[in-house]
């Protein structure tokens, strides 16, 4: 057998001696929501790059957490990129506007719902791109949502986990979250949740996991 069927039978194994989770949380940027590549030029691409970092700039984790307004995020994107203004704003108002769900983890969540799970969101993100997202067709299948920039707080700190606990009365150990930043599963871990590392360059394959985990 191969080491990805080894690792795959191993995750299996350690879900199935679980108890069964009652709450599904996920992520948004790059699990239920991303940008597809493919449509877009090189230097589009390469303007973002900071997003595959481990960890983000930290100009962008305050505008995430809500500490700082759009202008004040574009003049320190202006700096990162040496770039002008007109560049930075077009660039960014494009980046929102050009989200597209992602059609695995949708069925996914179509599944899950189905199935009866309870279902949350847990994401770092701002103002100007949630309020874009929860436009989507697939936002409406959540039950309550914790989203950084309306709490002052970010992953992977703790409070942001404890926050969607308190607010929806959930016991971590029938939690599990799906976030594709390994520092993200490691926080909710330490909380007493249960984590799955998404892998956002192959979603299909990660739901794919997740619903012989979770839907068998």
């Amino acid at each position: 057998m191969s080491g990805v069927g080894l690792l795959f039978l191993m995750k299996i194994s350690i879900f199935v001696g679980m108890k069964r989770f009652k709450n599904i949380v996920f992520d948004l940027g790059g699990v239920v929501f991303s940008r597809d590549a493919r449509k877009f030029e090189p230097e589009f691409i390469e303007f973002f790059s900071y997003v595959y970092l481990p960890k983000m700039p930290s100009f962008w984790e305050e505008y995430d957490r809500g500490a700082v307004s759009y202008d004040e995020m574009i003049e320190e994107l202006m700096a990162y990129n040496k770039c002008d203004r007109e560049l930075a704003d077009r660039n960014v108002k494009r980046s929102i506007v050009t989200q597209e769900e992602v059609v695995a983890t949708k069925r996914l969540i179509q599944s899950l719902k189905q199935a009866g799970y309870r279902l949350y969101v847990l994401s770092n993100m701002s103002k100007e791109f949630i309020d874009f997202l929860r436009q989507k067709e697939v936002y409406e299948l959540f039950d309550g949502e914790v989203v950084s920039c309306e709490e002052l707080c970010v992953k992977p700190e703790k409070e942001i986990y404890h926050r969607l606990e308190r607010r929806y009365e959930l016991n971590p150990a029938d939690t599990l979250f799906v976030d594709d930043r390994n520092a993200n599963i490691v926080a909710a871990r330490e909380c007493g949740w249960e984590g799955y590392l998404f892998d956002h360059h192959n979603p299909e394959h990660s739901c794919e996991e997740l619903g012989a985990m979770l839907l068998k």
